[in-house]
């Protein structure tokens, strides 16, 4: 990895308030220097909880998914009994990935040299080896990840001593029921794919302040009710609610809209959870660094059928189309000019007259609360008295 020292963390801490309203911006360098990049990985997405599928993928007993979670070959699997499992995605042979895609099976089985595991982990054969006085193949078994089912999805977290994403955020979980109580039910429609130029903060900014909205999203403004804006933050989230989809807009057509809400939640670090006007839907809108300049986005729909009807075609072309491209060229953008002499930090703007404004950029402030506490933690650094001494 990567060191990064205390110094470093404190450098980069400067400008950072406690307060919204007295805060600067993260600085530059956490945007652009490969340094911090590497540290991130280890820092925030190795101990955080990711997101890996809707429930649907992985319903039935033998139903398993392959992922990459921090760099890391990962295999989630529901067992005979109806338990969800994950493991590291490694053979404990020679180290050969297990399982790739999705679908079904019995067993769990190497295809390089066939060892075969339990739903549970366990080796159940490891041919020839048997043949071996000394070999115990019931001291083999698949090392395993942490793995929660949470509002409709699936999400492991690599940390073993990780809190359940249920008791950090189980009042997210609490939201998602009330305002898309039919999320386990949808179904997977459509997903698009993104590649970016851009440091994946600077997507997680641009997503979670509407102060941008006026200017760059008119389409958006004239879907949603604006005056009911409102950003909430709590402690490894964050929600965004409006009225919405109540009129023809310039955005798409919600004529026969059974969702006439605007309900969006990010989840720490890097997870958009989202439901549109419409018919019943839920998205996820992930976002996965690649280096320090570079971010790969997955927007998933989650719909009542796979087939789309002529609203929801709409819709997408306008995600896709509109909304997608007009963020993409901010957040380029933006890391372009992180990139020049002429900018370090900036300040954050708050609104003091109305708490939670769609206006205001606490919704970022909070992100780079979280971001300052995951690099002050890997650093061993108190907290927030570090901060206190970065100059907060």
């Amino acid at each position: 990895m990567t060191r990064v020292t205390a110094e470093d963390v404190a450098r980069v801490s400067t400008g950072y308030d406690l307060d919204p309203a007295l805060s600067w911006s993260l600085r530059a360098e956490a945007y652009t220097d490969p340094r911090w990049a590497a540290y991130e990985v280890p820092a925030i997405f190795a101990r955080t909880w990711q997101w890996v599928c809707h429930v649907e993928k992985l319903r039935d007993p033998g139903s398993y998914l392959s992922a990459t979670v921090a760099g890391m070959p990962i295999a989630v699997v529901r067992d005979r009994e109806g338990d969800l499992r994950a493991f590291y995605n490694v053979c404990k042979h020679r180290a050969h990935e297990l399982l790739s895609g999705s679908g079904k099976t019995r067993n769990i089985v190497c295809p390089y040299h066939a060892w075969t595991y339990g739903l549970d982990g366990s080796l159940k054969a490891a041919r020839r080896a048997d043949r071996m006085a000394s070999f115990d193949k019931s001291e083999i078994c698949l090392d395993q990840v942490q793995v929660e089912e949470f509002g409709g999805m699936v999400y492991v977290s690599l940390d073993p001593t990780a809190t359940p994403l249920r008791q950090q955020a189980g009042d997210l979980a609490e939201e998602i029921a009330f305002w898309a109580s039919d999320v386990a039910e949808l179904t997977h429609a459509k997903r698009l794919t993104y590649d970016v130029a851009t440091n994946w903060k600077n997507v997680i900014d641009n997503f979670l302040e509407c102060y941008h909205c006026h200017i760059a999203h008119k389409e958006f403004v004239d879907l949603v009710d604006m005056d009911t804006y409102e950003v909430v933050t709590h402690g490894i989230w964050s929600s965004h609610f409006a009225e919405a989809g109540k009129h023809a807009n310039a955005a798409y057509d919600v004529s026969g809209a059974s969702v006439t809400e605007h309900a969006v939640w990010w989840l720490w670090p890097n997870t958009c959870l989202l439901r549109y006007p419409g018919r019943g839907n839920f998205m996820v809108f992930q976002v996965v660094p690649d280096g320090p300049e570079r971010t790969l986005e997955t927007w998933d729909f989650y719909l009542e059928s796979t087939e789309l009807n002529e609203a929801e075609v709409e819709s997408v072309h306008y995600i896709d189309d509109v909304l997608q491209q007009q963020d993409i060229a901010l957040v380029e953008s933006v890391q372009r000019g992180m990139r020049t002499p002429a900018f370090d930090q900036g300040r954050i703007v708050f609104d003091p007259a109305r708490a939670g404004s769609g206006l205001s950029e606490h919704g970022v402030h909070h992100f780079h609360g979280l971001i300052l506490e995951a690099y002050r933690s890997l650093a061993g650094l108190e907290q927030p008295a570090a901060l206190e001494a970065a100059g907060a």
